[in-house]
């Protein structure tokens, strides 16, 4: 209940900062309407997603906005549904000029605006989420994985494993379970995970579970008949803390648990405390960190002065806060990037955003200068290149927080593209998408 009334607060704040679509002021800004789940079954996570997403756009307009364009920030409640996802799409692409790039925070929901994005010509940037296939330019247009897909992770997960185990050679007739989240988002890391097991040579248990997820105990049951030598878990809310309560409930180890980067903020842990320590998951480039530059900015210029997002600025730089932030930095700089081709100081169209999306060079100096430098590698992007980057990390919880636990591990492309490749090729083949050519890449 607690955690409801702080997601309503922060949806009463947002919804009082907003400025009026009518007003003068409005009609000269870069529109950033924002899909966000304040309410709901997801709401613990979805509260501290949305709130670092605001907070980043208002510290670019605290900042001047970009090159003088501010940004017109509009959210809509979603509830982490996908009708609902569309119906906000729906309501706020034509308003104030028209969205440019909408960030739809659902993997179901990505699927579902994909094919409507490239008539509206919207942008979706979808920050390690939405359809991993998505990173081939050349079929897909309009979606931007950006920062690393969901092939990226678990591919990553299967190299921390192995390096465990002393070598990927040495999961050859290992047992692995992927507990899933039965869903569009749940059922993304599969492919890669059979076509790994088909070379380490792994058994690969797939286990399903309905959502949102506090009913396992059958999934627990058979985790401790088969007792697999490791747990992957494709989870996300209630379901993570739930399979952490449930493995300390049938003694299933918590340091040879694995989860997505959706299972792995302090929502997930924070009720579970001492009994998720040892709990693995992948970071998507970065975990909790409260030190980072862009954290501190946040707190001294919107905090300070009551103009912060969240219930409390604790939550600055936490993992979730930390990500939404990431997502507008991407969006922003694409924006910027936009800028710099077709005039500094304008409002950019659909095409041009997409362009600068697709044009992004994020490099060390210019994330040290946002504040993110520490926070995720360089990264670029191009015609063919949606993601930009293949690299992850791996974070364990010491039982009070989140903790980067390895070295940097990049995602084998040699894998990864002839996956990316193919899927795509079958999305195209299915809806007759002709792939871009070199001159389609210059507009």
């Amino acid at each position: 209940m607690k955690r409801l009334n702080l997601a309503l607060a922060a949806a009463v704040v947002a919804a009082a900062t907003a400025v009026p679509a009518t007003s003068a002021w409005a009609q000269a800004q870069q529109y950033m309407p924002v899909l966000s789940y304040r309410t709901g079954p997801y709401a613990p996570n979805g509260v501290p997603i949305a709130d670092g997403i605001v907070d980043y756009l208002k510290l670019v307009n605290e900042r001047g906005g970009i090159n003088g364009v501010k940004l017109l920030i509009e959210e809509c409640e979603t509830q982490y549904d996908t009708a609902r996802s569309v119906e906000c799409y729906e309501r706020l692409k034509n308003k104030n000029g028209g969205a440019t790039v909408v960030q739809p925070w659902s993997t179901g929901a990505t699927f579902a605006l994909t094919e409507k994005a490239p008539t509206d010509k919207i942008s979706l940037v979808t920050l390690g989420y939405g359809r991993s296939e998505s990173a081939d330019g050349l079929i897909f247009k309009w979606n931007f994985p950006l920062a690393g897909n969901y092939w990226v992770g678990a591919d990553a997960i299967v190299q921390a494993i192995g390096k465990r185990e002393g070598g990927l050679d040495k999961l050859k007739g290992k047992k692995i379970a992927l507990i899933y989240h039965d869903s569009p988002y749940g059922k993304e890391p599969i492919p890669l995970l059979q076509e790994r097991a088909k070379m380490q040579g792994f058994d690969l248990q797939l286990l399903p579970v309905a959502a949102p997820g506090v009913e396992q105990k059958a999934t627990w049951l058979q985790i401790r008949k088969d007792r697999p030598d490791y747990v992957i878990m494709w989870g996300f809310g209630v379901m993570n803390s739930t399979a952490l309560k449930e493995a300390q409930a049938t003694g299933y180890p918590r340091d040879k648990m694995y989860g997505s980067w959706w299972a792995g903020a302090e929502p997930d842990t924070r009720d579970v405390g001492e009994a998720a320590k040892g709990y693995n998951a992948v970071a998507l480039q970065n975990s909790a960190d409260h030190n980072a530059k862009v954290a501190k900015e946040a707190i001294e210029k919107l905090y300070a002065k009551g103009k912060g997002t969240a219930a409390s600025k604790d939550e600055v730089g936490d993992v979730l806060w930390l990500r939404g932030a990431m997502s507008s930095m991407v969006v922003v700089e694409g924006i910027r990037a936009a800028q710099e081709r077709f005039g500094k100081g304008k409002v950019m169209n659909g095409d041009q955003v997409r362009w600068g999306l697709e044009n992004l060079n994020l490099t060390q100096a210019k994330l040290d200068a946002l504040g993110f430098g520490g926070v995720l590698r360089p990264l670029s992007t191009s015609c063919k290149d949606h993601m930009g980057s293949y690299w992850a990390r791996i974070a364990t919880w010491d039982g009070k927080q989140w903790k980067i636990s390895s070295d940097w591990i990049q995602a084998d492309e040699q894998i990864l593209n002839p996956m990316i490749k193919s899927h795509a090729a079958k999305y195209a083949a299915e809806k007759k998408i002709t792939p871009r050519d070199a001159a389609d890449c210059e507009k």
